[in-house]
């Protein structure tokens, strides 16, 4: 990026004498124009049917499998129709905040693109505040959310809007405290800062330097799932209790801006994990080829990062939604001591161990390795038990 604005100066396209800082924003806004475009809103939508597929091969039935190869096209038929229905603004409704809502939440996740590490060089703005920057302009959720569900003048969208207001910012309170402990160990905020303090192999990780940054990867990715509305915490939009939550007003592409937000956000959230505590897009140096590397650095990223999503799908699918009091206990009363906690036992861990301990890395991941298993081989025993027949190939 930094070689990108000095060739755009030096060849006078921006006039002889241009403001530099104006250049760079011009640059990055034009880029992150392109890379919203091309990737976020097209894994917004892929995911979508992803999900579907994921929903339905967990609960034996079958998902989208008509439009298109194993109904691929899905989700475009979908967005499609979706668009093309009308937009209503209702009579009692506060018009132009119900109308400002919907962009307000595609903000929350347009933005962190632009900080977004795909690989060593392939990053809109390395910030030196990256990971501030990501998880203040991602709180502009709540903004949105609270903003249309006042605005629709309806009982239930203002519930679930004072309902999401009290969960995003209840739950920002531990995740951003399971942050600090990957600050305190690295001295930056910088999103590459943060990846390059940590090695390719599991061991050298934050998720296993030791236990409380374990703890905090937890704490931190389910925080992440409440503040998205994810299920087993989707209590804004109850569709059991709410109708449609916040959302209960809208119809059309306004509708479907809520909807994409919320699929395209398990990106950012398993962005924010693996740049924290899986090591982002380290790779072994295997050619001194910039290209290859950089190509290497961004499968190892996105596959990081897509397992994540898998993962919250595969939650999703499984588990039911929690009440709200239990929402709220388990945040003030578990999640925020036990982040304070982490972030206290973390700063005790460096000052004992400034340059890390690595026999706790190698202890670590070999009991992580001990707990899959023993998970593999339970899920292996229920599936016997129940005499399930698995279907291992995805395109039935």
């Amino acid at each position: 990026m930094q070689t990108l604005i000095q060739n755009l100066i030096a060849s006078g396209a921006f006039g002889k004498n241009p403001p530099r800082d104006l250049v760079a924003a011009i640059v990055v806004f034009v880029m992150s124009l392109v890379v919203f475009l091309a990737i976020a809103l097209p894994f917004a939508g892929i995911v979508t049917w992803v999900e579907r597929r994921v929903w339905a091969r967990i609960q034996s039935r079958v998902g989208p499998n008509r439009v298109g190869p194993q109904g691929f096209l899905q989700w475009l038929a979908d967005g499609v129709k979706i668009v093309c229905k009308e937009d209503i603004v209702p009579d009692e409704a506060d018009a132009r905040l119900f109308k400002l809502a919907p962009f307000l939440v595609m903000l929350a996740f347009t933005l962190p693109w632009a900080v977004m590490p795909f690989s060593s060089s392939l990053i809109l703005a390395d910030l030196n505040v990256g990971i501030l920057y990501m998880t203040a302009v991602t709180a502009l959720t709540v903004v949105g959310v609270l903003m249309a569900g006042w605005a629709s003048n309806n009982k239930w969208s203002l519930i679930g809007g004072v309902r999401s207001a009290a969960q995003i910012v209840s739950y920002e309170i531990p995740a951003g405290l399971s942050i600090f402990p990957v600050v305190l160990m690295t001295g930056t905020l910088s999103m590459q800062g943060i990846i390059r303090g940590q090695g390719w192999a599991p061991q050298h990780w934050f998720l296993f330097a030791n236990p409380f940054t374990f703890v905090a990867a937890n704490i931190l990715y389910m925080s992440s799932l409440a503040e998205a509305n994810r299920t087993p915490f989707d209590l804004p939009e109850a569709e059991s209790e709410l109708v449609a939550g916040f959302a209960t007003e809208y119809s059309g592409w306004r509708y479907a801006c809520f909807s994409m937000a919320e699929w395209g956000n398990l990106f950012i959230i398993g962005a924010i994990i693996t740049t924290l505590f899986l090591g982002g897009w380290q790779f072994p140096h295997v050619t001194n080829n910039v290209v290859a590397m950089n190509v290497l650095e961004l499968i190892t990223f996105s596959v990081k990062v897509l397992f994540l999503v898998f993962l919250s799908m595969w939650i999703r699918a499984t588990l039911p939604r929690v009440r709200i009091d239990q929402l709220m206990t388990a945040c003030w009363k578990y999640f925020v001591p036990i982040s304070f906690v982490n972030m206290i036992g973390t700063a005790v861990w460096v000052a004992i161990w400034p340059d890390g301990n690595v026999a706790m890395g190698y202890i670590m991941f070999a009991g992580a390795i001990a707990l899959g298993a023993i998970f593999i081989q339970r899920v292996i025993y229920y599936l016997r038990r129940s005499q399930m027949e698995v279907y291992l190939n995805p395109t039935i």
